[in-house]
């Protein structure tokens, strides 16, 4: 099945805004740095636009946040006692990157994250961690949770997760919270928490622009203003790439802003944001093309608009000196529109050449009134089609959380308990025109468009309305045994209603209505001990759990495939993913003469049961459905060291992920072991694809005055697996590195100039690969002989440079 209806990634391009030297709190092992307080006499607990490396600061005792209603500083725990490894990004570490992409960001500084490629896109990437995923691109089985100020934002229709919608310049910080099933469906890896500012905690403004290879240009201006008490805060960013490859331009446009009034008992927010952004998608390439030319796309257009307008009502009220309230209440409106140019199941029929067939020769291919289509086309001609798709989808949803502090039988005791209810509904269309395929891989419409057709393997328009209701009810509570020991225990009980209506008579045998209903409820057990007052060991076991997509339940009858993500057909029951996870580890921090030392050391399994697994038709090339594929299992080892001082920061990490099958399976399958039936056999212990086993992370930053800084980074992935390559029958994807470095100099007390190269050896690697049907389409660059390498890969980007300036006021 080709690859971008299944999974989509993209590189992460590290770029950097340098800022002035940041003093990170090292807290058990995880880098987190605060909002700073001035001694100058600026308000405590609040930044300013322009953060002096000279000016002295203090620091407030750390929380992370742990909770899914977080929008407000202060509604979390003592990292020391989270049963479960922390992952903290805050604002300067963002600015190190110099990207307003948060995905470069947690790429970056979480060890176990890495980016798979396959959109061809920077803004648009899978993320993975500890092998599951949050992507944006319908089709693809997700694993992580998303929310931005207490509001979930994966996508109702498909879970998917598009990232380019954050506004990068307006967060706060970014919890990536693993072990937890407070933050409810679809944390089966964990749930990447960000919390954005607002005028209580920024103040001042600055302007940050950059540009340089590819024509990138990218702009963030930002602005938070405190009177008393209240406060505002706006930001604006706005990005233009013409990426490296053909056919990949970005353009991003992006809005936040927040109204906030507090007292001593009381905080509220209103925060509203919008975007629209424009992507060119490049997907994957076969080799046999990249051999001939680095920045060729295969089959195209491939166009992906998305807009997004959202208003969140947060508040927080101590209505005791032990007992709190959170709420959020939220809307969200989100609209998608792709087109993706394709080779075609439409071919002259074999009896009679001047009408078309469909899947076969003898199969009408019809039009939209219900008759056979004529053939219009050139005998010499390669058929193609453009697939267009588009999604609206309207959520609301209200949530409530209490927090107590009061003792418990004489020991303190921090206990939690909350209620969410989101509703949404998408209405889905899908329509497909045929048309031809240049030479260049374009796809030119010729205006007609296919009616129902086909069988089995059928295609058609769709128009699909979904409704998805979730509701959750949770309670965590940690309890302080001794001083040194604390107990987490507690849990979530979800309630999934998925509805779909279609808009259209279904195709003959097919049914793309019905209801379903998934309800579950996952615990967590966990605790730490504080060894030493610098070592904390920590342990905890939980479950989470996943219900079906609309869009799964969509297509997921192998009997009737469909192009995911675009023409559903049928819907046959999936059941629910449940994730078994348990960790542990230890973490710690040393003050050294050479400066602070902090480190974590970590272990985790993570079995799932009914694990659902996108799978290529043998039918047809092309077309698949979604299949319940038994238990899998996903284990590593997360280590990761930090050294901070006055002019040197230092940090390094090493993640083993190892992600396999654990049932005997036989599924369809593209990759060229397939058998005369098309499909392969898993076997238990065969490696899940597109997971590297092997990750090491490394950088520095120092100064060498007070004004001018270097830095650099390294990362390193090992090879994987083809997607579509369960069987491990295939020769893997090659590993790879890439290098990157960075500068500042500090002009004045607002200004400041950078610079940045990106892959400085400018190393020619692939981050993602998948299997194509070499019969497809010719390949024109060499003279319109076939393909004959079935492998299709996505291309990193080249070497690339920066330069940027910062005026902060």
């Amino acid at each position: 099945m080709s690859a971008r209806y299944l999974l989509a990634a993209t590189l992460s391009i590290c770029l950097f805004s340098a800022s002035e030297q940041a003093f990170a709190q090292t807290t058990s092992g995880a880098t987190q740095t605060l909002p700073p307080v001035t001694v100058t006499g600026t308000k405590s607990g609040t930044k300013r636009g322009s953060d002096q490396r000279a000016t002295r600061r203090v620091r407030a005792i750390p929380t992370v946040l742990i909770y899914p209603t977080t929008p407000l500083a202060g509604a979390g725990i003592d990292p020391d006692k989270v049963p479960s490894s922390v992952n903290v990004v805050d604002a300067d570490q963002i600015k190190q990157t110099g990207s307003l992409n948060i995905t470069d960001s947690l790429q970056r500084f979480v060890p176990g994250v890495s980016i798979n490629e396959v959109a061809g896109n920077p803004f648009t990437p899978n993320v993975e961690f500890r092998g599951y995923v949050g992507s944006p691109v319908s089709g693809t089985p997700q694993g992580l949770a998303v929310y931005q100020n207490g509001v979930r934002i994966n996508e109702a229709f498909g879970d998917t997760v598009n990232w380019d919608l954050i506004p990068t310049a307006a967060i706060k910080s970014v919890n990536l919270v693993t072990n937890n099933p407070a933050f409810g469906l679809n944390a089966l890896g964990g749930a990447v928490v960000v919390e954005m500012k607002d005028g209580f905690n920024y103040h001042g403004a600055e302007i940050d622009t950059m540009g340089g290879s590819f024509g990138r240009v990218q702009s963030s201006a930002q602005w938070g203003k405190q009177i008393d008490n209240f406060a505002t805060y706006v930001a604006l960013e706005g990005v233009h790439d013409d990426g490296f490859r053909n056919f990949s331009a970005s353009n991003i446009r992006r809005f936040y802003g927040d109204i906030g009034a507090k007292n001593d008992q009381a905080e509220f927010h209103l925060n509203l944001g919008a975007a629209k952004n424009d992507f060119g998608a490049s997907a994957t390439v076969p080799v046999e093309l990249l051999q001939q030319y680095y920045g060729a796309t295969y089959t195209t257009p491939q166009t992906s608009n998305n807009n997004v307008a959202y208003a969140n009502l947060t508040g927080k009220v101590e209505v005791t000196p032990t007992w709190s309230l959170d709420g959020v209440a939220h809307v969200r409106v989100f609209d998608q529109k792709t087109q993706d140019g394709n080779p075609t199941g439409a071919q002259p029929c074999d009896a009679d050449a001047t009408t078309l067939c469909f899947g076969d020769g003898s199969t009408p291919a019809n039009g939209l009134n219900g008759a056979q289509l004529a053939n219009p086309f050139d005998p010499s001609a390669t058929l193609g089609e453009n697939d267009r798709t588009t999604t609206h989808t309207t959520t609301t949803g209200v949530s409530l959380q209490a927090t107590n502090t009061d003792q418990l039988f004489g020991h303190n005791n921090h206990f939690v308990v909350g209620a969410s209810f989101d509703s949404s509904v998408t209405n889905f269309t899908a329509s497909a025109e045929l048309g031809t395929i240049g030479t260049n891989y374009v796809v030119s419409g010729s205006g007609i468009f296919l009616g129902q057709s086909g069988d089995p393997v059928s295609i058609g328009p769709v128009s699909l309305r979904t409704t998805n209701q979730y509701t959750g009810l949770y309670a965590l509570d940690a309890f302080d045994v001794t001083k040194a020991f604390t107990i987490t225990a507690g849990g979530r009980f979800n309630v999934a209603d998925i509805g779909l209506q279609s808009q259209l008579p279904p195709a003959p045998g097919t049914s793309l209505d019905g209801n379903s209903t998934y309800t579950r409820f996952n615990p967590i057990i966990g605790g730490t001990y504080k060894i030493t007052s610098s070592l904390t060991a920590y342990a905890g076991y939980s479950e989470a759990n996943r219900a079906p997509t609309p869009l799964e339940l969509g297509c997921a009858d192998p009997a009737h495939p469909c192009i995911v993500a675009a023409f559903l057909v049928s819907d046959p029951p999936l059941k629910q993913v449940v994730s078994h996870t348990v960790e542990a580890g230890l973490r710690g921090t040393h003050d050294l003469n050479i400066g602070k030392l902090g480190w974590k050391l970590g272990v985790y399994r993570a079995d799932n049961t009914d694990d659902i697994l996108a799978i290529p038709s043998p039918v047809l090339q092309g077309f698949g459905y979604f299949q319940n594929v038994g238990s899998t299992r996903r284990q590593g080892i997360e280590a990761e060291v930090n050294l901070k001082s006055d002019r040197l920061q230092l940090n390094a990490s090493y993640t083993l992920v190892d992600a396999r099958f654990l049932d005997a399976l036989q599924v369809g399958s593209n990759s060229p072991f397939a058998d005369a039936n098309g499909n392969v056999q898993i076997t238990p212990g065969n490696q899940i694809p597109a997971i590297p086993r092997n990750r090491v992370k490394a950088g520095f930053d120092y100064f060498v005055t007070d004004k001018f800084k270097v830095g650099g980074d390294a990362l390193y992935y090992s090879s994987q697996y083809f997607v579509g390559d369960e069987s491990n029958q295939a020769p893997k994807l090659s590993g790879y590195s890439v290098f990157n470095l960075h500068s500042s100099y500090q002009i004045t007390r607002n200004i400041q100039v950078y610079a940045r190269a990106d892959n400085i050896f400018n190393n020619q690697y692939s981050t993602y690969g998948t299997f194509f049907d070499t019969g497809d389409v010719p390949n024109f660059g060499n003279g319109g002989a076939p393909f004959t390498d079935p492998r299709s890969v996505s291309p990193a980007r080249p070497r690339a440079f920066y330069t940027g300036m910062k005026v902060t006021f």
